[in-house]
């Protein structure tokens, strides 16, 4: 599966918070390759013991009163897990002025508390305002694999509205595994970097064979770094950890926005403590009931109406390489199609200093991760001019570095990594052999001649994962929540519409909040009515009515 962080703003805040050095990594390295491991997120890759950023200005902050963190603790709580709900965390001063970071502590294992610890890495910037203080709202921009910390400093803690940061502390965890919270490890990056090439369309025995050995690859890698951590990052564990934070937070109930895999674990929250769920916000949903076989043919029918718009609207350009006008979207995938087959047979150069070429899977990343952003397709067009006309692949390569989270010195965050292992503990196996998948090869490429047979083989990435799932398809009611606001885009490629009005129809409480429009979720990309209706949710506590069209 497919799944990403919400994007930004085509007009980004100020990011001057980023300007804080990374966080260490444990040792050098970097819902997919294009298609090798399937979903995404957000930030460098770190093992935080003690704070964001290595330099920055330790001041310890108050913690909350007392009487507070006692209301905050639910009644049930085993004595074993007491220590985590009543400890205290030490503030320090990180990134840009007013941001603060934080390690919470989590049992390993819920179920045997006295195996060990995980190390979290929390982070918040202060309600600003002189008004009432409403609490606190976490944040997760989706993934699984995406840094909340990192979306927490570069975007949400400045760019979500004057008034909610007024009225907000606002709050991110790196969930387990992920970023600066203990991170998976799978491949160095020289590894990460052939991983990414390999290509997923495999045409005979032998290319079978490579891709299949590619995955098996990756996955003992990640099963070598730590293979107790890696038993236990699946998102009824996260949510689990959300609900520690929640009380040491002094916060009654959870206040909340997830975006694309966060609508997952938001929902997986108030499944677990529906009396404890407060106000979220679940944009661009998941449907937990559905099977991974399933969610990947969704999601190839969700990219193929994706790139059908962009299609719509690249043949109007005068720069579109797919045709003019009068060319239907199904000529111009046709005509995307071929090149990507010519580029499985002949790579061409990309400017890459380590040698690498730009090949069919690279390209299909680059176009894909151009798909969760409409103002991402006149850079699109652009690349694919250059690939197509000049034999140039560097600005697609450029696309799909930035979905990997590849930084200029070839350098991979964990994304990919923490991604596959909680997608691989969460839900069994799309498909168990290469022969499953050629079975249902016509399935998906009737879903999507451009994408289907690529995104298919990538279906086959948790079968040789060395830790059996935990998880599987289920339905979430949380009922006893207060009302939930379910979000979904129509032409949403990465988590289709249909996913939205299934988790709301699974929700005793949601209230679904339909945004008519392109693109991978909706809030704060461009819709008033949108953002008015989550805004007054968020402050005044009152959803939309039930099944609201925006557009």
């Amino acid at each position: 599966m497919y799944f990403r962080r919400a994007p930004r703003p085509s007009t980004p805040p100020d990011t001057s918070a980023n300007s804080s050095p990374p966080a260490p990594r444990t040792r050098p390295r970097g819902s997919r390759p294009a298609l090798l491991a399937l979903l995404s997120g957000l930030s460098a890759a770190a093992l935080l013991v003690s704070g964001c950023s290595a330099g920055a200005a330790r001041q310890q902050q108050a913690a909350p009163a007392a009487d507070a963190v006692l209301a905050a603790l639910p009644r049930s709580t085993p004595a074993a897990l007491m220590p985590y709900y009543e400890q205290k965390l030490t503030w320090r001063d990180c990134g840009a002025p007013g941001f603060q970071c934080a390690t919470m502590k989590a049992p390993l294992d819920y179920a045997q508390p006295s195996q060990g610890d995980v190390r979290l890495a929390v982070a918040r910037k202060k309600a600003t305002g002189p008004g009432s203080r409403l609490g606190s709202l976490q944040v997760n921009p989706g993934g699984p694999g995406g840094s909340a910390i990192g979306y927490l400093q570069q975007y949400a803690g400045l760019g979500y509205p004057a008034e909610i940061r007024a009225r907000y502390d606002m709050v991110a965890m790196d969930p387990r595994g992920v970023a600066r919270s203990e991170p998976v490890e799978c491949l160095g990056d020289r590894d990460m970097d052939t991983y990414t090439q390999t290509d997923v369309t495999p045409d005979d025995r032998k290319e079978t064979d490579a891709l299949v050995g590619a995955y098996r690859k990756f996955a003992e890698g990640c099963g070598a770094h730590d293979p107790r951590l890696l038993r236990h990052v699946s998102t009824v564990e996260a949510a689990r950890d959300m609900d520690v934070l929640r009380a040491v937070l002094g916060d009654k109930k959870l206040t909340y926005v997830g975006a694309s895999y966060g609508t997952f674990l938001g929902a997986t929250y108030a499944g677990l403590f529906p009396e404890r769920a407060g106000r979220l916000v679940l944009d661009g949903a998941m449907d937990p009931s559905l099977p991974a076989s399933r969610m990947n043919l969704d999601q190839t029918t969700g990219f193929e109406t994706a790139f059908q718009s962009f299609a719509k609207d690249c043949v109007r350009q005068s720069d579109c390489p797919l045709g003019g006008r009068g060319t239907t979207p199904a000529q111009a995938g046709d005509r995307m199609a071929a090149f990507f087959r010519k580029l499985d047979a002949h790579p061409i150069p990309a400017g890459d200093t380590k040698g690498r070429k730009l090949g069919e899977a690279l390209a299909t990343t680059g176009v894909i991760a151009a798909m969760y952003d409409q103002s991402a397709w006149p850079q699109l067009r652009g690349a694919l001019n250059a690939a197509m006309k000049n034999s140039d692949g560097a600005p697609l390569l450029a696309l799909s570095d930035s979905y990997y989270e590849r930084d200029s010195s070839g350098r991979y965050s964990n994304l990919m990594y923490a991604n596959a292992a909680v997608n691989c503990l969460d839900l069994p196996a799309a498909y168990s052999t290469p022969a499953e998948v050629e079975k249902a090869l016509p399935a998906f490429e009737k879903a999507s001649p451009v994408f289907g047979r690529g995104l298919a083989w990538a279906s086959l990435n948790c079968a040789y994962w060395p830790v059996k799932p935990t998880g599987g398809p289920h339905r979430i009611e949380a009922k006893g929540a207060a009302p939930i606001v379910v979000v979904g885009t129509t032409r949403d490629p990465a988590t289709p519409y249909r996913w939205a009005q299934g988790l709301s129809a699974q929700l005793a409480s949601a209230r679904l909040l339909t945004f008519d429009g392109d693109g991978h979720t909706a809030y704060g990309r461009g819709s008033r009515c949108i953002d008015a209706a989550i805004d007054t949710y968020l402050l005044r506590g009152t959803p939309p009515a039930q099944d609201k069209h925006c557009s």
